[in-house]
Formats: structure tokens, sequence, C-alpha cells
């Protein structure tokens, strides 16, 4: 709640002075930050980034997830939740307005307005196989969070690299290409080999023993003979998303 609902809320009556400065000392005390008790919740971290702050669902509760959304739809445009469960997400969508489940990304939306394209181009998520699915929509949902058109290119594994080949001019047109692979994670190697743009590599945790849990296609990536690929961590569609978007986001400024 800011300043000025709170000093209405005192001028009629409907708040006592004495919890007024509660909630002034709770909001304000500390600049750009609202504490919720089990939560910082950072409000100007846009102005710093060009990005608010997205919540991480993982070991909070529905409660918590809704308390934090709550505050948050007070302060800025849009809230992203990542790694959110469908039981937490019915709870939440269930008691703030607004409130959009994205069950393949796993992730929950809110926006002040309609969500728009605000940069030109796009950004292509390239994906191996189904299974690397809900790594490649947190990527491409967090992307076009950020404002930037996603075009998905999704099961062109290595496996049958003949599907990559007839993607390839969409690929290459990107301003930036986000590539997501478990097992041994070739396909960010491959794809390097053949475009000329920035590449954010995603190993994701899929794949048999030798796979470790996405330590291998880890490995391979962070190995990867093609230059121009970075590599984000262990199933991070987030961090990847993040990324192009920052790019993206970095060349329509210079337009």
């Amino acid at each position: 709640m800011d300043l000025e609902k709170i000093l209405k809320l005192v001028r009629a009556g409907d708040l006592d002075v004495e919890d007024a400065k509660r909630q002034i000392t709770r909001d304000m005390g500390s600049p750009g930050t609202a504490d919720l008790g089990f939560a910082q919740l950072d409000l100007e971290r846009e102005k710093r980034t060009g990005f608010p702050e997205v919540v991480f669902a993982e070991g909070k509760s529905a409660e918590q997830l809704t308390a934090i959304f709550r505050r948050l739809t007070e302060s800025i445009d849009r809230v992203l939740a990542t790694r959110v469960t469908p039981d937490k997400a019915a709870a939440v969508c269930a008691a703030v307005d607004g409130v959009s489940y994205h069950e393949a990304a796993r992730a929950l939306t809110w926006f002040k307005r309609p969500i728009l394209k605000m940069h030109d181009g796009y950004i292509a998520v390239v994906c191996a196989g189904t299974s690397d699915l809900p790594v490649a929509e947190e990527a491409a949902l967090t992307a076009e969070c950020f404002g930037s058109h996603v075009e998905r290119v999704y099961d062109v594994g290595v496996a049958g690299i003949h599907r990559l080949f007839r993607r390839l001019d969409l690929i290459r047109d990107a301003n930036a290409i986000v590539v997501v692979a478990g097992m041994e994670g070739a396909l960010a190697s491959v794809v390097g080999g053949l475009v000329a743009k920035p590449i954010v590599a995603v190993p994701t945790s899929i794949g048999y023993g030798a796979n470790l849990a996405g330590i291998a296609p880890l490995l391979s990536m962070l190995n990867a003979c093609s230059p121009g690929i970075a590599v984000v961590n262990i199933d991070n569609g987030f961090g990847a998303g993040y990324y192009a978007g920052l790019i993206n986001k970095n060349l329509a400024k210079r337009a």
C-alpha cells in the first residue's frame, strides 16, 4: 500500500494512526523494499536491471506466494513466478485477480495491462526433445514477459537432425537463440556451427543414468567446439530466457 492510500484511510477514519505508522514502517522503512516478514520484496529492481523481481516458487507455500503476488501487483506492472506446482497455482489464481497459470512452463504470470511485444526482432527457443519442453517453455515465457516475440522450434534433436535443417532459416533470423537439450547435449554445438547469432545453451536433467541428472549435457555444452555459446545452469530455462531477452532488448535500443 502506498503512502497516499494510507493517509486517505487515516483521514476517513478507516485506519488507526498507530496502525498507519506500522504500515509505513513496514512498507517504506527500507527504500524500494516491502517487508512481508518471510520475504523482502525488491520493488525497484526494474529500475536497476530492466526487469522486475521474479519469484522462485519452490519451497514457498501457497499462502506465501499469494501474499507475494498481492504485494507485487500493487507496485509493479508484471509478475512472474517460476517452478509453481498446479495446487499452489490454483490457490494463487483463486485469491488474486488476473493471475494466469502456464502449465507447460510451470509458471504464474500477472500483467497490469495485456502483454505486448515491446522489442523488434525475435528470440528462437530451440528444443531437442519433447521431454525438455518444461525447461524450453520456461525460457520462452520468460522472454515473452521481457517483451520479446518468441519463435518455438521444438523436437529437433540430433537423433533426427534433418528436422533441424528444415527450420534453419527461422533460427538464423533470430536476434538470440536459446538451445535446450538433455541426454548428451549435442544440439547446442550443432546449432553453434550453423548460425551467426548468440546462443544460450540450457542443459536439462532429462536422460538415462550416465546423463547424471544433467551434468553430462552441462559438461558437453561447456566444452562445445562451436564458439558463441553461453551456458546456464541445469534446467535453468528462466536464466536463459532472461539472458536472451536482455540481448534482444539492447539490440532494439540501438535500432
